[in-house]
């Protein structure tokens, strides 16, 4: 059976829906800047890729209250967008589920509190009566889409949304539902930006993936979904999906917490699974979507795997030198981008590059090309813990 991708939403650094995502990557505008919107004592300091608009500008757009976490806004608006772009008719007869992913939860709102509880001790009854999990946020999302079939919240780290689409996936192709919403969100927050920084794993600079001179990452906010669909719900849409969900796999290579083994075999077994689903070659791969989150150690380990399993690397580039790494929401946004590489025939460059890599024989693309054939899309998600996962966009025929 057939999993189809009937809608797509996106909301990140570079825009606020689909075709301004679209337009920034055509014209190499990058997210990465000065932090204005995050509380921060680093605004000055770490660049990240924030969505320079308040929570109340986002309330507007989502129809949520502006209380809310800044996570849920976030998922709700790329999630309706999704909605609405697959256009299915009586959508509400269908079994649907809303499979999302995240990291951080309602951390902006646990900070909020716990500036409070500093000052007022009995302020930690505030968190007994709001819970701010990273569940709290599918389920608030899910019950203004008026999903109710099936919700889920996946949390794996930086693959979460390629898993959250892998098993809403897997439930259509075993009959369990026949429409799956499904991606991640994440939001900037104090905690995830101190957290990376006491890694010693952030640039202050705008980031370089796959640069031999690579310093290290710039976190990023977003959401983005895609709405699955089964060949049952497919063959009744006016307007005919483009793309598939044709392979996706997940493993770990159990090499540390916080860094993928040297020559990245979590991240070689997951593109492997990932090609034998589909049924397709590695020389089928039209471009790769590549994690690329610009630290040394992610860089290498990915870029050895890709190596290995390639041998002749096709295009291949980091879009998160345009958004910043995302979490939870990467895999979820970077889909969005791989089915406009398929419908549009184009491949985003990788922004400022300039140093080939001397362990690597390949280099990222620095153009944008268009006008390309483009009929399969390799898309790496590869998160902390070793959880690694790869998903495969196709033309649909």
């Amino acid at each position: 059976m057939r999993v189809f991708i009937a809608g797509k939403g996106v909301i990140s650094a570079i825009g606020n829906n689909v075709q301004e995502n679209l337009a920034s990557l055509r014209n190499s505008k990058s997210g990465v800047s000065k932090i204005t919107i995050l509380p921060t004592r680093y605004a000055e300091t770490i660049p990240a890729a924030e969505i320079k608009l308040t929570n109340e500008e986002l309330a507007q757009f989502s129809g949520l209250c502006s209380n809310e976490p800044r996570t849920a806004l976030l998922s709700l608006i790329a999630a309706k967008e999704a909605i609405a772009n697959a256009n299915i008719p009586d959508f509400k007869k269908w079994r649907t589920g809303f499979i999302s992913a995240n990291t951080v939860g309602a951390m902006d709102k646990t900070e909020t509190i716990y500036k409070y509880f500093m000052e007022d001790s009995n302020t930690d009854k505030l968190l007994e009566e709001d819970p701010y999990d990273a569940g709290y946020i599918t389920e608030l999302v899910a019950d203004k889409l008026g999903i109710k079939d099936h919700i889920t919240t996946i949390s794996t780290a930086c693959s979460s949304s390629a898993n959250a689409m892998a098993y809403g996936a897997r439930l259509i192709k075993t009959n369990q539902l026949d429409i799956v919403v499904a991606g991640g969100c994440d939001a900037m927050s104090r905690f995830t930006l101190n957290g990376f920084n006491s890694l010693m794993i952030l640039d202050n600079m705008p980031c370089t993936p796959y640069d031999e001179n690579r310093k290290g990452l710039n976190l990023g906010e977003g959401a983005g979904y895609v709405v699955l669909v089964s060949e049952k719900v497919a063959a009744t849409l006016a307007k005919k999906p483009t793309t598939t969900l044709s392979g996706y796999a997940n493993a770990n290579d159990a090499f540390h917490q916080t860094a993928s083994s040297p020559e990245g075999k979590g991240n070689f077994m997951a593109m492997q699974g990932a090609l034998e689903m589909s049924g397709l070659s590695t020389k089928d791969i039209d471009y790769i979507n590549l994690h690329g989150t610009g630290t040394p150690n992610n860089d290498l380990s990915e870029g050895m795997a890709v190596q290995r399993i390639f041998g002749e690397v096709p295009y291949a580039s980091s879009t998160k030198s345009y958004t910043g790494h995302t979490l939870g929401a990467c895999a979820g946004i970077e889909a969005v981008y791989s089915i406009l590489s398929i419908e549009n025939g184009i491949i985003f460059p990788n922004l400022r590059f300039e140093t080939k890599m001397k362990e690597l024989d390949f280099v990222p693309v620095t153009e944008l090309l268009e006008n390309v054939e483009v009929n399969h899309v390799m898309s790496n998600s590869f998160g902390f813990g070793g959880n690694c996962s790869s998903v495969i966009f196709s033309k649909a025929n």
